[in-house]
C-alpha cells in the first residue's frame, strides 16, 4: 500500500494532506511522524527518513498538520497564512488524533507496534497523544518539553495580548507569519490536556528522546527533561542541531550522516524494546 498526497479532514474540519506506506513484507511496526513548527511532511529529508524505514520493513505514514500554513493543492511551505494565524496547540493535538483513527481503519494488515515520532513541536504534540490507548511507543527527536514556555514573554507578550497578533519571520521563505492571540487565549482553555508535565504522569509506553548536543533552537535539556517526566531514554547525538543537519530544500539523495544515526538509533531503539 502506497499512498501519496492523500487528503484528511482536521480540526476546524480544515483538509490537509498525509502519506502512508506499508511495505510488502510490514513487519508490524507502523510510525506515525508529526514535524514541527513551520514545517511540513515533505520537508528536507523527512522523505529520506521515511524510506529508510521503509527498506527495514516498517509502515510509516507522515501528514500536514491542517492549520500548518499547507494547502491540499500545495502542501509545501505556506500558501494559506490565514490558516498559519488561526493555528493552536489543540489543533495540532486533533490532528494527530484524527490520523491515528484513519490509520487503524485504512492499514488492513495487522499492526502489532504503533509508534509516534515527533520533531520539534511536533515532538510536544506526540508526547500529549502517546496517552491514546492504541499508541504502543513514543519516539520525540530535538523536541519540547512545554509548551507555554515558547509563547512570547514580558513586554512582547502585552504587545501580542494588546494588538491581538505577532509576526515571525520566515528567513527561507521571505514571509511574514502571523499568530493571532487566540493560539495563546486555546493553551490556557486547553491547559489540561496541553500540559506536557501533567499529562506525561499518565504515559505508560516506552519513550526514546533524540537531541543534537550542538541545538540552540530547542535546547537540549528539554530532552532531558522529557525523558524525566516519561522514565524515558535519552540519547545524544555529537556535533548536530535541530534538525541532524538536513535543510530545506535537501538536493541529494542520501540522508545526512547526523540524521542517519539518528534514524539508526531509533530502529536499535525499537527492536530492543520488542525483546523486553
Amino acid at each position: 500500500m502506497r499512498l501519496k498526497n492523500q487528503i484528511y479532514t482536521g480540526a476546524n474540519n480544515k483538509k490537509a494532506l498525509f502519506d502512508l506506506t506499508i511495505p510488502e513484507q510490514f513487519n508490524g511496526k507502523l510510525l506515525l511522524f508529526l514535524h514541527g513548527y513551520k514545517g511540513f511532511k515533505d520537508w528536507g529529508c523527512w522523505n529520506l527518513m521515511e524510506d529508510f524505514f521503509l527498506k527495514k520493513h516498517y509502515g510509516f505514514c507522515k501528514f500536514n498538520f491542517s492549520h500548518n500554513g499547507g494547502t491540499v493543492q500545495n502542501g509545501i511551505d505556506f500558501p494559506d497564512l490565514n490558516a498559519f494565524a488561526n493555528n493552536r496547540y489543540s489543533y495540532e493535538l486533533t490532528d494527530t488524533l484524527k490520523m491515528i483513527d484513519i490509520l487503524h481503519q485504512t492499514v488492513k494488515v495487522k499492526i502489532d507496534d504503533f509508534i509516534l515520532v515527533g520533531h520539534s513541536r511536533g515532538g510536544g504534540i506526540a508526547t500529549l497523544a502517546s496517552t491514546e490507548e492504541r499508541v504502543n511507543k513514543l519516539i520525540t527527536l530535538a523536541s519540547v518539553s512545554d509548551l507555554e514556555s515558547r509563547f512570547p514573554k514580558n513586554e512582547k507578550f502585552e504587545d501580542w495580548k494588546n494588538s491581538g497578533t505577532y509576526f515571525v519571520n520566515n528567513a527561507r521563505t521571505k514571509q511574514r507569519m502571523t499568530h493571532n492571540f487566540s493560539f495563546y487565549t486555546d493553551f490556557i482553555e486547553n491547559r489540561k490536556r496541553l500540559d506536557i508535565s501533567s499529562v506525561t504522569k499518565h504515559i505508560s509506553v516506552p519513550c526514546l528522546h533524540i537531541h543534537g548536543d550542538k541545538d540552540s533552537s530547542v535546547l537540549p535539556f528539554e530532552s532531558e527533561r522529557l525523558a524525566n517526566l516519561t522514565n524515558g531514554t535519552y540519547l545524544e547525538i555529537k556535533n548536530t542541531q535541530h534538525t541532524f543537519d538536513a535543510k530545506h530544500p535537501w538536493e541529494v539523495q542520501e540522508l545526512p550522516p547526523k540524521m542517519k544515526e539518528m534514524c539508526t538509533l531509533m530502529d536499535i531503539w525499537i527492536k530492543k524494546q520488542a525483546q523486553h
